[in-house]
């Protein structure tokens, strides 16, 4: 029969592997930067208490979140203008169609609250035709309401550019955006909507596209642009060398046209009416009655010829029986 083992040996082999599960060290987290771990993480901590002690202003984060939503009964090419809003904004979150009422004011701003957003884009469709627009700050305001012309989506412009989804823009503006106050206003509205907050957790910290926001004959005219680098290794350029960068249109398009600027959201005192807004109501009956005048004027024609042909009788053909028997 073999030796019985020692109660001691046992408790010496067993002890060393306590002692190395005690000291195996946890793994850290895997995030979009790198690995997470507590050190670092109070790191992090320590240096953004200081800056916030050597600042006598706290900290501004940006938590901009935009609540993109559209009414019932809106036109296919219009929902897909939509979904390439929501693709370019990475920010933004999506809810179920609100009716287009006189009420629809009070309704999103409640869910906006409820989504706990601070910014909302409201595309509403007004006889299977119009397209309207509703940008507003919510819940204190302002908003301005446009009419949205000339939409051309992704599907349909089928251009060769392409982008990372979920990145973040640059945002350009022309010139003419200073001149007028109300324009000042639009702008830093787009600049709050349109921009993607920094180290949000769904944008990727790459900038490779360009949104371009300009006016021309009072409409702001939207264009999307990829940033394009050579990429061949001997071709590269240095930072801060743009000479060789291009740029090519992704998509989509479009314009709008300001209606009226509230001082509330949704509505509200009115801060601003362009004057030279004509309603797309206007422009089809302008130009039914224009068809109409067509066909006035061509029975008009018709009695003034007959009226011509009583007053000036033609005189009777001396060969006009000449055949008959």
């Amino acid at each position: 029969m073999g030796k019985k083992r020692k109660h001691s040996e046992t408790a010496i082999a067993v002890a060393p592997a306590k002692k190395k599960d005690e000291a195996a060290p946890e793994r850290p987290q895997r995030t979009l930067f790198g690995w997470k771990d507590e050190k670092h993480k109070n790191e992090q901590l320590e240096e953004e208490e200081q800056e916030a002690a050597t600042h006598s202003t706290p900290l501004f984060r940006n938590k901009e979140k935009v609540l993109v939503t559209c009414s019932r009964r809106i036109n296919f090419r219009y929902r897909h203008l939509m979904l390439n809003i929501v693709s370019l904004l990475p920010h933004c979150k999506k809810d179920n169609k609100v009716e287009s009422a006189e009420s629809k004011g009070a309704t999103l701003n409640e869910l906006v609250e409820l989504r706990s957003c601070s910014s909302s884009l409201f595309f509403e469709c007004r006889k299977h035709k119009d397209l309207y627009l509703w940008m507003a700050k919510c819940p204190n305001g302002p908003s301005v309401k446009f009419l949205v012309n000339a939409v051309h989506t992704m599907e349909e412009l089928k251009l060769t550019g392409n982008h990372l989804k979920g990145s973040r823009p640059i945002l350009t503006f022309s010139s003419n955006f200073d001149s007028n106050a109300h324009w000042k206003l639009l702008k830093e509205m787009l600049i709050q909507i349109f921009g993607t907050p920094k180290l949000h957790r769904k944008a990727k910290p790459f900038h490779d596209h360009v949104f371009v926001f300009s006016i021309v004959d009072d409409h702001i005219w939207f264009r999307n642009y990829q940033t394009s680098v050579p990429h061949n290794e001997s071709d590269k350029i240095a930072r801060g060398g743009l000479d060789n960068m291009t740029l090519v249109e992704v998509g989509p398009r479009f314009c709008l046209n300001p209606i009226k600027i509230f001082g509330g959201s949704f509505g509200g005192p009115t801060l601003y009416e362009n004057p030279f807004y004509v309603s797309p109501n206007q422009i089809r009956a302008l130009e039914k009655r224009q068809k109409a005048g067509k066909y006035a004027k061509k029975v008009k024609a018709k009695t003034r010829r007959k009226m011509h042909e009583l007053s000036n009788p033609l005189e009777p053909d001396e060969f006009a029986d000449m055949w008959k028997e």
